[in-house]
């Protein structure tokens, strides 16, 4: 992970097996099996390494309660497995997270008891626990501050809770192991075609030099998520939209809000739809929505509804009821779901199943899935592509292969477990130079030799990189992100070799972006 080394081994290859456009979840999870097959593998991200909707998640690996209710029995079957293989290969950042439905109704008490009976049986061996009803003083222990007017008791059920920009950062570290060339800031331009019109590489633009590449491959896969139909167009001008963008928003509060371990899970919400109030990294999460979007936006911003919507939702399930004042921090994720001719149904219908489409350009695009199946999306696309001929047999390895940093071995710190196999080597940079243990904020554990690492093994290139994604400050607490941003730009000035006039604008432009992650008053909101 280191980028002078990658641009060295782009420009040594002249032509690679698979190139992948896109380095969210399925594109990563795409390089990573393709370069533990064996495939000379190269994955081109415009931004930065999950920066769209792969850290914009809720922070689940589940199989989908939601999607029980709707019938995608096989979706459901599909993610529970994938979520035990993730428990297998990924510890340091996937955990058991208890999950507790209030009932308010004995039909309710009956009704979500025998669906979650059936999401346990859907599990068989790969199962966390069964859920069980739970009396009403038990559900109040577990969730102190729910609403207990007409309160029965509730449903206790396990799924899993992870990091995703974390999972997206060691897959990046994963395929780069296994021989991939990964690259951030450079952005594809154009596509390649032979005679026969068939696409046999890509133009690019290394967006930190300028530099422009013609890059040739065997296959080329269009793994951009909500952008796929940007790279559509370079296929087809006149090609008919694939994706349907659709919002969700996620609010982070104080834990307060909801004490202890126990998450909360409203099944039904005023307009039909499922909400999590989730704690996570010592805070707590809610969301989401699913607002459809006119066009894919690489930094969307919530709408005031959505805000109010959540609100409002939680509101009417905790006795602290929440604010906009409360609220430290508000980001908003784009779905690729799949676009709609004549009557679209609602967004919370629309199966969250994947799609491989291969063209008769030879361009293949994967859209759709969530972040739970990335492994078997993966495996399915090079499949299909073994099954064109347009790669040579060779078998996928994925489903027994650690993740990097994967261990069930932690050190005492506690805020260092998500860097698995890694933690060591950065307690020990913090050992061998004092300065480098010293917080980035007094109220968080974050230090500086976190920053060192993001910038020497994690390729991280602004201080929004390391701020939203290598860390997690500025979707816990945006402002005491904005505090933290100059001493995180200041080091990394220094790592990438960078001068002080750089540093400034690192932090004048990552506080402009912090500032759309608070709740300003509706008005001010506007302005903005």
């Amino acid at each position: 992970m280191n980028r002078q080394h990658m641009i060295a081994q782009l420009t040594a290859t002249p032509v690679w097996d698979v190139l992948v456009i896109g380095g969210g979840a399925t594109g990563l999870g795409i390089a990573v099996d393709a370069a533990k097959r064996g495939y000379k593998t190269l994955l081109l991200e415009q931004s930065d390494f999950a920066k769209g909707t792969s850290s914009r998640s809720t922070k689940l690996i589940h199989g989908g309660v939601r999607y029980l209710a709707q019938g995608h029995i096989k979706l459901v079957l599909e993610a529970l497995k994938e979520r035990d293989l993730l428990l297998q290969n990924a510890a340091h950042l996937v955990k058991k997270q208890v999950f507790i439905v209030p009932v308010y109704t004995w039909w309710d008490a009956f009704l979500y008891f025998c669906g979650l009976k059936l999401y346990d049986l859907l599990a068989g061996k790969r199962g966390l626990g069964a859920s069980a009803f739970i009396s009403k003083t038990k559900t109040l222990q577990a969730l102190p501050n729910i609403n207990q007017t007409n309160l029965k008791g509730g449903i206790r059920y396990l799924d899993c809770q992870f990091d995703d920009s974390r999972l997206a950062i060691n897959l990046a570290q994963t395929a780069a192991e296994a021989g991939a060339c990964e690259l951030n800031y450079v952005q594809v331009t154009g596509l390649l075609k032979n005679e026969a019109a068939k696409v046999y590489g890509v133009t690019a633009q290394d967006l930190e030099t300028g530099i422009k590449y013609n890059l040739h491959a065997k296959a080329v896969i269009n793994a951009t998520g909500v952008y796929a139909d940007a790279i559509l167009k370079m296929e087809e001008p006149e090609a008919k939209p694939l994706i349907q963008p659709s919002q969700g928003v996620h609010l982070v509060l104080d834990h307060t809000f909801l004490p202890g371990h126990a998450a909360l899970m409203i099944p039904k919400t005023s307009d039909g739809r499922v909400l999590f109030a989730v704690p996570w990294q010592g805070k707590l999460l809610l969301g989401t929505t699913d607002t459809l979007r006119e066009k894919a936006e690489l930094e969307p911003t919530a709408l005031d509804q959505e805000i109010d919507f959540i609100l409002s939702t939680a509101a009417g399930y905790l006795v602290k009821k929440p604010n906009r004042h409360d609220v430290l921090a508000v980001f908003a994720g784009l779905r690729p779901l799949a676009a709609h001719q004549g009557n679209p149904k609602a967004t919370k219908d629309i199966s969250r199943n994947f799609k491989i489409i291969l063209s008769e350009s030879q361009l293949v695009t994967v859209t759709g899935g969530k972040w739970t199946i990335y492994r078997k999306m993966a495996e399915t696309t090079l499949d299909k592509l073994i099954q064109a001929k347009l790669l040579p047999y060779s078998p996928c390895t994925t489903a027994t292969s650690p993740i990097h940093g994967h261990t069930t071995t932690f050190l005492e710190s506690r805020h260092l477990k998500v860097y698995g196999t890694d933690a060591t080597a950065i307690a020990q940079l913090q050992q061998q130079t004092p300065e480098l243990a010293t917080r980035l904020h007094p109220d968080y554990t974050y230090t500086k030799a976190e920053v060192v690492w993001a910038a020497r093994h994690e390729m991280a290139r602004t201080v929004e990189d390391v701020l939203a994604r290598r860390l997690r400050l500025l979707f816990l607490d945006a402002a005491a992100a904005m505090d933290a941003a100059p001493a995180v730009a200041a080091i990394l000035a220094v790592e990438l070799e960078q001068s002080n006039s750089w540093a400034d604008e690192q932090v004048r432009s990552f506080t402009k972006l912090a500032r759309t992650y608070t709740l300003q008053p509706a008005q001010q909101a506007q302005q903005i």
